[in-house]
């Protein structure tokens, strides 16, 4: 079990190395993609000096301000991910022919131990294919994912990939609380 575990572990390692590879090739390096990302920090350092300088103390005249920087801000925050979409739907392709591949290598067998019984919605995913009703044991599939989604925002930020803390802030996120609005 822990040479599956190790192996599933390079696995995800090497197809986020081979994925960010890939996008670097068709996104990364391009000059649209560079003038973007330049874009976007710059209007996302300069947002938030003006938001730091003002405070909540804002006339209708600097609200309207901010708020066209934001718009503007948002704009090009989905023109980069347009500029990424493309490769992304490469990459997915790939990865979900070498996923199936490895699927069916690891079919039925159990690759790690979870210490936990995950939550109900998960345990089909966690124990995917697997004899038994011992919800602990982890099948491939559910280990390779949480590697690799650990993995690869690593390897994005250790190669500079990764978009900056200042441009995360003012876009927000999922997770994250959304952009703050002045009203």
């Amino acid at each position: 079990m822990w040479a599956d575990t190790l192996l599933i572990l390079f696995i995800s390692i090497c197809t986020a190395l081979l994925g960010e590879g890939l996008t670097w090739l068709m996104v990364y390096r391009t000059e649209k993609y560079q003038k973007l990302k330049a874009e976007v920090e710059r209007q996302s350092k300069r947002l938030e000096k003006r938001k730091e300088a003002h405070g909540d103390s804002l006339d209708k005249q600097h609200k309207k301000k901010i708020e066209r920087e934001e718009e503007k801000l948002k704009n090009n925050n989905r023109d980069l991910s347009l500029v990424k979409m493309k490769s992304m739907f490469a990459i997915g392709f790939a990865f979900t022919a070498l996923l199936s591949m490895f699927n069916s290598i690891f079919d039925g067998r159990v690759v790690a131990r979870l210490p936990f019984v995950p939550i109900s919605w998960i345990q089909g995913l966690s124990h995917r294919n697997l004899p038994g009703e011992d919800y602990t044991e982890c099948s491939f599939i559910f280990l390779y994912i949480l590697c690799t989604m650990s993995i690869r925002q690593n390897i994005q930020k250790m190669l500079g990939f990764a978009p900056s803390r200042t441009a995360s802030k003012q876009s927000g996120s999922i997770f994250g609380p959304p952009p703050q609005q002045f009203k």
